[in-house]
C-alpha cells in the first residue's frame, strides 16, 4: 500500500478552496493509503487547542473520521502550528511525532521533519525560533485571551512576510551541510521535509553513499502529495 506525505497547506479561513481541497482528500486519496504524515504547518495559524477557529471544525471532524476507519495519520509541528497539543490529537486521532523522527516503512529508514530547522543560514529566523519554541514563551502565549493571540499572530506574520521579502533565496532555503549533519547522525540516507516550498527530489553522495533529500510542495495554489510505495517516490499534484 502506498504511504503519503503532505505538509505547508496552511489552512485558514481566508482560503476555502484549499479547506474543500484537503478535505476530498480525506475522504478520496487518504482512504486508501497505509498511513498518511503531515510535516507541519497544517494551518496557517494554530492559537492553541483551546482557541480553535470555527473554519478548522470541519477540519477535524474529517481527520477523526479518517482516524476512526483504521488510518494512522501522523504529524509534525510546523512553525505556524506548533501550539498543537495533545487535545486536539485526541479531538482528531492523530499522532504527534517529534520535530525529528525516524520511521521505517518496508524495511527502509527515513527521516522525517518539517525542515525549518535546517534553515540555518536564516539567523533571524532560528532566533525567533528559538523563541517561540521555549516552554514560557508558549505558557505566557497561551494565557492570553483569543483576542490577544490572533492580534498577537498576525503581527507576526506581518513581520515575517516583510523580513521575507528582503531575504536572499539561498537564505531560506536549506542549508547543506546541516542535511549531511543529519544524516551522517542518524546513519539514514533518506530524508524528507517541508517548509521551503521547493517541491523536488535531490540526489546526491555522502562519503560514498547515495542519499536523498525530498521535499514536499505545499497548498496555495493546488495540492501536493508525496506518494511512497516500495521505496519508490512520486511528487503529485492535486
Amino acid at each position: 500500500m502506498t504511504t503519503l506525505f503532505i505538509a505547508d497547506l496552511h489552512l485558514s479561513e481566508q482560503r476555502p478552496e484549499i479547506t474543500e481541497l484537503f478535505i476530498e482528500f480525506l475522504k478520496t486519496k487518504a482512504r486508501h493509503a497505509r498511513a498518511l504524515y503531515i510535516l507541519g504547518d497544517l494551518f496557517e495559524a494554530w492559537l492553541g487547542d483551546d482557541c480553535i477557529l470555527p473554519a478548522y471544525n470541519e477540519i477535524i471532524t474529517q481527520l477523526k473520521n479518517l482516524t476512526d476507519s483504521n488510518i494512522p495519520v501522523y504529524l509534525v509541528h510546523g512553525n505556524r502550528d506548533f501550539l498543537i497539543g495533545n487535545h486536539f490529537c485526541e479531538l482528531t486521532g492523530c499522532q504527534l511525532l517529534d520535530e525529528s523522527t525516524t520511521i521505517t516503512i518496508d524495511n527502509n529508514d527515513y527521516i522525517i521533519m518539517h525542515g525549518d530547522t535546517l534553515c540555518t543560514d536564516d539567523v533571524k529566523y532560528q532566533q525567533f525560533r528559538t523563541m517561540v519554541r521555549n516552554p514560557e514563551w508558549q505558557q505566557q502565549m497561551l494565557s492570553k485571551t483569543p483576542a490577544e493571540r490572533i492580534a498577537l499572530a498576525k503581527q507576526y506574520r506581518e513581520i515575517s512576510k516583510s523580513e521575507t521579502s528582503t531575504k536572499a533565496e539561498d537564505i531560506m532555503d536549506v542549508n547543506q551541510g546541516e542535511v549531511e549533519k543529519v544524516m551522517r547522525t542518524t546513519n539514514i540516507f533518506t530524508l524528507i521535509h517541508g517548509h521551503t516550498h521547493r517541491p523536488n527530489i535531490h540526489n546526491f553522495d555522502i562519503d560514498g553513499k547515495p542519499a536523498r533529500r525530498i521535499v514536499l510542495g505545499d497548498w496555495y495554489e493546488q495540492g501536493s502529495v508525496l506518494k511512497l510505495d516500495k521505496d519508490l517516490f512520486e511528487l503529485e499534484t492535486l
